[in-house]
């Protein structure tokens, strides 16, 4: 591959960011030897002058040199200033790889980066539901296993938000079947461990259209496998609802005059949800999961001596309910 004089990962997903780190610098060192082109950094000793120093260090018995610093996002802003310097005149025989796992990139590091010819890439999996299946779905076309549709299917329900845990599984199903071997849904179903986390929005979903059974089973998968408290789902319910209570009776005819209300001027396609939702149910059923919520929210704060998750349980049903009325 074309060499640049930095690659730095980011994401918020430890396993996707770790995969993405580790093909990168195998892609970079191809057919040559590990042990001679690469140096690796890590743990809480090395500073960003140790990083700049193998950068700046003469490739010895092979014609580049590859270093590898992770967990860098531990330097603050004015600690990476002799990266910064470094980036302004790089060495021509080094690459540097730089593993960046939370927070902002300081604008002058990223400024430095873009303009040395750079790369600044971002590991993290699509956020919107479509983009996010269309990524699943390469990376399971990429896979050395063959998954039958409902292979796939299955296990992109299955996976939900817990993307990152992707790449192992398709490594186990290689690893017990073998490459090229065609997989079908009872093939991958044994290796696919408890059910991940999934989105929000989900939720919200489920309950707008109405569905007390699926609107109670990813509760109970933000609850369990996102480890989600009911205080927080009480938060995303009540941003759900908060949204149509300001657009009812508000006069707003479209989607882009919806977003600009709400504040959301660059997310398009959830006002355009909300508003279609606020016209279906109307402005009695609106104030009435209003009323739910409030109720739910004492409830939660002592008022009742139901377990939390039971109050949670309860509202999410009493609120798919009134929209299966519409």
């Amino acid at each position: 591959m074309v060499s640049k004089p930095i690659h730095l990962l980011h994401g918020d997903d430890a396993s996707l960011l770790s995969e993405a780190l580790t093909t990168l610098v195998n892609e970079l060192v191809g057919d040559g030897d590990r042990t001679l082109l690469v140096d690796e950094l890590s743990g809480e000793d090395y500073t960003v002058e140790h990083v700049v120093d193998a950068a700046h260090t003469i490739a010895f018995l092979s014609d580049r040199r590859i270093v590898v610093a992770r967990g860098f996002e531990r330097f603050g802003t004015n600690d990476v200033d002799p990266l910064v310097r470094y980036l302004g005149d790089p060495l021509e025989t080094s690459t540097l790889v730089v593993e960046w796992r939370s927070g902002r990139i300081p604008k002058k590091l990223a400024d430095a980066i873009k303009a040395a010819g750079g790369e600044k890439r971002s590991t993290a999996a699509p956020g919107q539901a479509r983009a996010r299946q269309s990524w699943l779905d390469d990376r399971m076309a990429d896979s050395p296993v063959a998954l039958e549709p409902r292979a796939k299917r299955l296990i992109a329900e299955h996976l939900g938000d817990d993307v990152g845990r992707l790449g192992g599984l398709l490594a186990t199903l290689e690893s017990a079947f073998g490459p090229g071997i065609k997989l079908g849904a009872g093939d991958v179903s044994p290796f696919l461990g408890d059910a991940g986390a999934v989105p929000s929005w989900d939720l919200t979903d489920a309950i707008d259209k109405g569905d007390i059974t699926t609107s109670l089973t990813v509760l109970s998968r933000m609850l369990d496998a996102g480890g989600m408290h009911p205080l927080q789902i009480m938060a995303v319910l009540h941003r759900h609802y908060e949204r149509m209570l300001k657009l009812d009776g508000s006069g707003v005819r479209d989607e882009k005059a919806a977003a600009s209300l709400l504040g959301m001027k660059g997310s398009i396609f959830p006002a355009k949800k909300a508003l279609t939702q606020t016209r279906r149910l109307g402005s009695e059923p609106i104030r009435g999961a209003v009323g739910l919520l409030a109720r739910a929210d004492l409830d939660l704060k002592g008022r009742s001596a139901l377990e939390p998750r039971t109050v949670i349980e309860v509202l999410t049903a009493r609120l798919a309910q009134l929209s299966a009325r519409r």
